[in-house]
């Protein structure tokens, strides 16, 4: 039998999706239920397309608990805060300079499951993420993606 493959996520993002998955089944869930039995009721249900939306959202609903369900039970919250370190790792805020622009971002690194580059939170996985993974403040890093080469320098970690 082949061991379980945990899922990491920081202490935010295990709170966020168990968060998510209350509100399904606590609220999203019921509410699908209600609008497929009115949608029922309006009859032949071959040309009903009311009911048919309300079954397809049903079915995502359903299929977001299963997966949520999965990963929140293999989790495993990875926190790095009690150990002040300068480092970068799991769960750290990591503030860099592009070398070419002086633009400056900060970046959490989280995992897979909780990335979302809209929050400039970004995949352990990513390039990004896997060239400042055990850097430091100072230290120059290069970033092979897509786009092409680019150059960060590493200004702030914090967790």
């Amino acid at each position: 039998m082949a061991p379980i493959e945990t899922v990491p996520l920081t202490k935010d993002g295990f709170t966020d999706l168990k968060v998510e998955l209350d509100r399904l089944k606590s609220h999203d869930r019921p509410r699908i239920i209600l609008e497929i039995a009115e949608a029922r009721g309006h009859g032949d249900l071959s040309e009903n397309a009311e009911y048919h939306a309300a079954r397809e959202r049903q079915g995502f609903i359903e299929g977001r608990i299963a997966d949520l369900e999965d990963k929140l039970g293999r989790a495993e919250i990875v926190d790095f805060s009690a150990a002040a370190t300068d480092q970068v790792r799991f769960g750290a805020y990591v503030t860099v300079s592009e070398e070419s622009t002086g633009e400056t971002k900060t970046y959490r690194i989280v995992g897979d499951l909780e990335a979302d580059i809209a929050s400039n939170k970004i995949s352990l996985s990513s390039p990004i993420a896997r060239a400042l993974l055990g850097k430091r403040v100072d230290d120059l890093v290069e970033v092979r993606a897509p786009k092409g080469v680019a150059e960060y320098l590493i200004t702030e970690v914090r967790y």
